[in-house]
């Protein structure tokens, strides 16, 4: 190739990789305008996402109640998560407790106390009782659990069964459960009630443990916290029966603060044990305006 021929062909060749490099030029402009566009014209909504107000979560079907640990169920209007434990028959037999007031042989007497409670309850529209006794170990607890279970089971309302006995809080016990975080907790605003509310794997009945013991308890029960926890289950939950287990009415001034919490009281007393002068003192300190009932507890045939 001559010398001229060859120059000829370079300076082609240079044009053409200019008119590339221009061509590519244009394009990336046009490029960068179309990208800066769209940023900010248009929020960046992947198509195949709905906006947040068309959204509808997936409707879940609720578990069913059984003796199974680590799940939860919804509590009323889906207000709280409620964990399932595992009822412990064995415990409860072995407490006495009646708790299948439909095949159980002494299950009537329980449906008496039932019967007698909601007449004299609902009327004026109470829905809480305290169960307490003028002293300890005169069985309170116990017909303070089977008095919530028969109610559960045998009329069209929920149950929340509180352990307000926070010197010595026993419920947990009896259902056989491990002692955790509880009402106690909650006074002292360790922990929110949802995180706390037991059921025990009985249908329309639900827990609410006492906690750890505290020996600050009159104190911390009647404070503002308390006051404004009872309102709160009596009125968003009217529907609900509240039984509270309490502690004894004339070794603590723990109940005597409670009761002014409740619609009504009812006083455990045990066969040829509890003395008259124990009862009278009792009923005295509670007033008998606030009593709805008294319990003779292990009374013989």
């Amino acid at each position: 190739m001559s010398h001229d021929k060859l120059k000829k062909a370079l300076a082609r060749a240079r044009q053409e990789d200019q008119d590339r490099l221009a061509t590519n030029s244009a394009a990336n402009e046009d490029a960068k305008t179309v990208h800066g566009a769209a940023i900010d014209s248009q929020p960046l909504n992947p198509p195949s996402k709905q906006p947040l107000d068309h959204f509808e979560p997936r409707k879940e079907k609720a578990p069913e109640i059984s003796s199974t640990d680590n799940r939860t169920i919804n509590d009323n209007k889906g207000a709280a998560q409620t964990r399932i434990k595992e009822i412990n028959r064995e415990s409860l037999e072995k407490y006495k407790i009646i708790y299948d007031c439909r095949l159980h042989p002494a299950a009537d007497q329980v449906k008496i106390l039932r019967t007698q409670l909601l007449q004299r309850l609902l009327p004026s529209g109470g829905n809480s009782v305290l169960i307490t006794s003028p002293k300890p170990g005169e069985g309170k607890t116990v017909n303070a659990i089977s008095l919530a279970i028969s109610l559960a089971q045998e009329i069209e309302r929920t149950v929340l069964l509180i352990d307000a006995n926070l010197r010595n809080p026993t419920i947990t016990d009896y259902f056989g459960l491990p002692q955790e975080k509880g009402l106690s907790d909650y006074l002292l605003g360790k922990v929110s009630i949802p995180e706390i509310l037991i059921n025990p794997g009985i249908d329309k009945l639900t827990l609410l443990p006492g906690g750890r013991p505290l020996t600050t308890s009159s104190e911390v029960l009647g404070a503002s916290r308390m006051a404004e926890l009872v309102k709160e289950m009596k009125e968003r939950y009217p529907e609900r029966i509240l039984v509270f287990d309490g502690p004894d009415i004339l070794t603590a001034a723990d109940s005597l603060l409670f009761s002014k919490f409740v619609d009504g009281i009812v006083l455990v007393v045990e066969a040829e044990s509890t003395t008259r002068n124990d009862v009278k003192l009792a009923i005295d300190r509670i007033g008998k305006e606030h009593l709805i009932g008294t319990i003779l507890n292990k009374a013989r045939e």
